[in-house]
């Protein structure tokens, strides 16, 4: 007949409450760096890492027609995203780069990266409201 003896006494300092914490902790540290791995390898979209290779029709802004949306394109702002995540000062220094012809229009880009964000999250009736605003005055 085969014996087997266990020793099952860990807790009072023998030789097996150390070795199974240390099992316990390699396991937890092997855990995490596989959770990171995976998290690297397939990733999470958040909403600071979305793609931004599409383009927008910004002309839906009010304020911005065919030739700003064009001067916006050529500076690689190409949609809602971008456009909302712009500095006034930057849009305002595109307009002023851009020439004469584009200065009417320097004074209304303090607006345009928060109707970028109203329409980057698809709140078009808040968007419209907004702009009926814009158009009519209050």
């Amino acid at each position: 007949m085969l014996a087997i003896q266990i020793n099952t006494t860990s807790c009072d300092g023998s030789d097996v409450f150390w070795p199974w914490i240390l099992w316990l902790l390699a396991a937890f540290i092997l855990g995490i760096i596989l959770g990171w791995l995976l998290k690297q390898i397939f990733g999470s979209q958040d909403s600071t890492a979305k793609s931004t290779d599409y383009k927008d029709d910004l002309t839906k802004v009010e304020g911005i027609g065919p030739k700003i949306q064009q001067l916006l394109y050529n500076k690689g702002i190409t949609n809602y995203y971008l456009l909302s995540n712009t500095k006034t000062e930057v849009l305002h220094d595109i307009l002023v780069e851009a020439g004469p012809a584009f200065l009417t229009h320097k004074d209304i880009t303090y607006n345009w990266a928060a109707q970028a964000l109203l329409a980057e999250q698809g709140h078009w009736e808040e968007l419209e409201r907004w702009q009926k605003l814009l158009k009519d005055g209050v």
